[in-house]
């Protein structure tokens, strides 16, 4: 009898680990479960990709003088058969404006959200993870950036610029969007480059730009992509206001803030709501597919509001 317990002990201890066992999800597959487990979030990822792709695609069929095409015989049309959302001021169906100006508010959205967000996250990693003086020289003039009149400061910019193209548009807000991702990254850092595994790095001898790229940015990656998103709703807001405003994208350019500027006008407004609310509307339901998504990211990176 002792001698088949000891058999059983035996077996039991030197039966083999799965994988599965032993293994911790990585980042990207907690990511996705939590947006799989949280339905509304899965639909607003599906509607926005959706929405996202129809419209490059549907851009990408048309020709580049579309929207500077004018035919005054046929404008401020509501919608009919022809025209199935309508004309604007120039005889230009709204349906394909509409289509050029979410384009157009997207990719300027994800351009400077993925600039701000690489320049942000240089200057934080940087600053948090040599700490002393570099941090305290870094952080004294993002803090001094960051109390700048930011929007003044675009006005001004856009108002003076000449030969004002998009580009320029995207770089301008590229200056001001860094600084909270910056101050973000920094925070992390400063938490990880304490860890064991970074002194262990430092003990062996690599050097610390591998350590900070190799080892503590991989382990940031969860946080950046709820920053990324987040930021990305904020940029698409910013430059459809200052499109409202007059202050955007160059003229002749369409965007989902020159769409709803019709509004402007007491006429459109009342009469004419087919020019500027599917615009509207779309900017909302982009702003909201956006948030639901950050929001499951967001319980992704904290286990404690992680559903079960």
């Amino acid at each position: 009898m002792a001698e088949s317990g000891s058999t059983v002990d035996n077996t039991v201890t030197n039966a083999p680990v799965t994988e599965g066992q032993t293994k911790a999800p990585s980042p990207w597959r907690i990511i996705w479960r939590e947006i799989y487990r949280d339905k509304i979030a899965l639909i607003a990822l599906i509607v926005f990709v959706s929405i996202m792709f129809t419209t490059f695609i549907w851009a990408a069929t048309l020709d580049e003088g579309y929207a500077k095409r004018v035919d005054l015989m046929v404008r401020n049309q509501a919608p009919s058969e022809a025209y199935v959302w309508g004309t604007d001021e120039g005889g230009r169906d709204m349906r394909g404006m509409m289509v050029l100006g979410a384009r157009n508010s997207i990719l300027v959205g994800f351009s400077v959200s993925l600039l701000g967000s690489f320049l942000g996250i240089l200057v934080g990693l940087i600053a948090g993870f040599h700490g002393g003086n570099t941090d305290n020289v870094i952080m004294r003039i993002v803090d001094t950036w960051a109390m700048l009149p930011q929007l003044m400061i675009i006005i001004v910019f856009v108002s003076l610029m000449r030969d004002y193209e998009v580009w320029h548009f995207i770089g301008i807000l590229v200056l001001f969007t860094w600084v909270g991702t910056a101050r973000l990254m920094r925070a992390m850092a400063l938490q990880q480059r304490n860890l064991d595994y970074v002194s262990a790095s430092k003990t062996l001898g690599t050097r610390n730009i591998v350590i900070m790229f190799r080892e503590v940015l991989p382990n940031m990656v969860p946080i950046i992509c709820v920053n990324l998103t987040l930021s990305l709703a904020a940029n698409m807001g910013v430059e459809t206001g200052l499109t409202f405003l007059g202050f955007g994208l160059p003229f002749g350019t369409p965007s989902l803030g020159t769409l709803i500027s019709h509004a402007r006008l007491p006429a459109a407004m009342q009469f004419r709501m087919y020019q500027w609310l599917p615009s509207a509307l779309l900017v909302f339901g982009l702003m909201l597919c956006i948030y639901c998504v950050g929001q499951a990211l967001s319980r992704a990176t904290d286990v404690r509001s992680r559903r079960g």
